[in-house]
C-alpha cells in the first residue's frame, strides 16, 4: 500500500495550493480519506476528510477555504487551499482508512510540506 502527496510548496499569504494524494495497492474507493497536518512543535491535527459516500467534514479553521475531493476512478485524492495563512504552514499528510469490524487499516502518505509566507 503506497500513498504518495504532491503539490507542497512556498507560497505567499492569500493564495492558493492543490495538493494530491495518489494510492496504490488498495480498493481506494473502500476508503475513508483525510488530510492531516503538523506543524513544527504541534500535534498532528485533522484537517479535512471525505467518506466513501463524498461526504466531507473540515476542521474550524479551514471551512470556506479547503476543499476535499476524490476521484475513484484514478485513485487520486485532492486538498484545495485557497486564501492560504501562514497558520497553515506545516506539513500535509493524507491518509486513508477503513474500519471493517474490529478490523482497522490504517495507511499514511510521506507527507507535503506547505509553507505560507511573505
Amino acid at each position: 500500500v503506497q500513498l504518495v502527496e504532491s503539490g507542497g510548496g512556498l507560497v505567499q499569504p492569500g493564495e492558493s495550493l492543490r495538493l494530491s494524494c495518489a494510492s496504490s495497492g488498495v480498493t481506494f474507493e473502500d476508503y475513508q480519506i483525510g488530510w492531516f497536518r503538523q506543524a513544527p512543535g504541534k500535534e498532528r491535527e485533522k484537517v479535512a476528510y471525505i467518506n466513501t459516500d463524498y461526504s466531507t467534514d473540515y476542521q474550524d479553521s479551514v471551512k470556506g477555504r479547503f476543499t476535499i475531493s476524490r476521484d475513484n476512478a484514478k485513485n487520486m485524492a485532492y486538498l484545495q487551499m485557497n486564501s492560504l495563512k501562514p497558520e497553515d504552514t506545516a506539513v500535509y499528510y493524507c491518509n486513508a482508512n477503513l474500519r471493517v469490524g474490529p478490523q482497522e487499516y490504517d495507511y499514511w502518505g510521506q507527507g507535503t510540506q506547505v509553507t505560507v509566507s511573505s
